[in-house]
């Protein structure tokens, strides 16, 4: 993805990618390229237990923003 401007999370590097659960724009440091998530969200994930992450089914075109 190319993106310019400056790290969601630590506003000094330059932006790489976006997370694909937030939508944050964040440079290399704060994503990880395996899950597509930024390090936020990925710290948000280890404290549920996988078994009890909640999965959303929606309708076809419709998703979550977090403000």
């Amino acid at each position: 993805m190319s993106v310019a401007g400056l790290c969601e999370i630590c506003e000094a590097a330059t932006v790489e990618d976006s997370c694909d659960r937030c939508g944050r724009l964040v440079c290399a440091k704060h994503y990880d390229t395996e899950t597509g998530l930024c390090t936020d969200c990925l710290a948000d994930l280890r404290d549920v237990p996988a078994d009890e992450r909640e999965e959303r089914d929606y309708p076809d075109g419709v998703d979550e923003y977090r403000f």
